[in-house]
């Protein structure tokens, strides 16, 4: 029995007053998919004071994005099955815990972030025509005061990155190593006992679903880093069948390994404003995965776009061609092979 799924960037309901607007465009093509998965790049919070006056210090010197709780129906219009919740906007304990509130009386399944460690990591399974899709969610980008869920303390999941400057003695097999000053080579890898924590939980999530999803929040504009290729490669080895990330709100590349997508980078889904401004002119990947069993047997992305009236639109492949090349650029190292086919991008492996 074949089966598809849609997984989308981050959506951010700041900036939305009509929660029917947003999705409208896309909804229809939700619909038609079995399960519909997306990063929650927000909290549903009413604070008890208006943001301008609260003090900074009353969650521990940032403050994250926090959308009223009137916005999270907008997700039950959209259709989404399931979101995930940890990243680097999903903060403070009490926003934590009213955005996981609002979702469970909403009746959306939620992954990424709990009252405490354990919580924050377990994952979700949803059944869907038959099939069982688990989903789970870790970042990589999080904050160092309070913000990682602890033993008996909400907050996110996290995975654990290490980062070290390495002196280049020779760029271009042309400087020698005595210029002072030169950029040193970025050097990333994933801690040890974090890696092994999130491969067993998707081993135990892969032991209850038919198709499991890995999503993280993790990602720099302009390239993919080797922790980015170590976490995709470490999940799919693990057992997930689709691996997404999504951080920096710009499309990066997309590899194939063991038959299996990750795409590195899916940009923004619906991202009207952030604490201070309102955001446009970025485009974002919507990935489409099908299955025949639990073996992949089609990938695809549309690019889409929001207007200023908060639609999102998805975007003929034609009119997009310059993304998709940039898109391309950053999955040649990994032989991938873009094809534009209507309003579809359809992903393959050249080796």
């Amino acid at each position: 029995m074949g089966s598809t799924i849609i997984l989308t960037g981050d959506v951010n309901l700041l900036g939305v007053e009509d929660n029917e607007a947003p999705f409208r465009r896309v909804k229809e093509t939700f619909a038609k998919a079995d399960c519909v998965f997306g990063n929650l790049e927000c909290c549903l919070y009413d604070p008890v004071m208006p943001r301008t006056t609260m003090m900074p210090d009353l969650i521990s010197g940032y403050d994250g994005f926090w959308a009223p709780t009137r916005t999270g129906p907008t997700l039950l219009h959209a259709g989404y099955h399931c979101v995930g919740n940890a990243n680097n906007q999903n903060y403070g304990h009490k926003a934590i815990v009213s955005s996981n509130e609002c979702l469970d009386k909403l009746g959306i399944p939620h992954v990424g972030t709990g009252l405490n460690k354990t919580a924050a990591r377990a994952s979700a399974v949803v059944t869907r025509n038959g099939t069982r899709f688990g989903f789970l969610q870790r970042t990589s980008q999080y904050w160092p005061n309070h913000h990682e869920a602890a033993e008996h303390s909400p907050g996110v999941a996290v995975i654990k990155v290490h980062t070290a400057y390495e002196p280049v003695y020779y760029k271009d097999g042309k400087l020698p190593p005595n210029r002072p000053g030169l950029p040193p080579r970025i050097i990333t890898w994933v801690d040890r006992k974090y890696m092994e924590e999130f491969q067993q939980d998707v081993r135990e999530l892969k032991a209850k679903s038919d198709i499991v999803v890995s999503s993280h929040h993790m990602g720099h504009e302009g390239d993919v880093l080797d922790f980015q290729v170590e976490i995709g490669h470490a999940a799919i080895d693990a057992g997930a069948d689709v691996v997404i990330a999504h951080a920096e709100h710009f499309p990066l590349g997309i590899e194939i390994y063991k038959g299996k997508p990750i795409f590195y980078g899916l940009g923004s889904f619906c991202f009207v404003k952030s604490n201070k401004r309102y955001l446009t002119g970025w485009v974002g990947v919507m990935p489409k995965v099908s299955f025949e069993g639990n073996q992949v047997s089609r990938i695809a992305f549309s690019l889409v776009r929001q207007l200023e009236n908060t639609e999102i639109v998805i975007q003929p492949a034609a009119s997009e061609a310059a993304e998709i090349a940039e898109i391309q650029k950053y999955s040649d190292r990994f032989k991938t092979k873009l094809q534009a086919a209507g309003d579809e991008v359809i992903v393959t492996a050249t080796a």
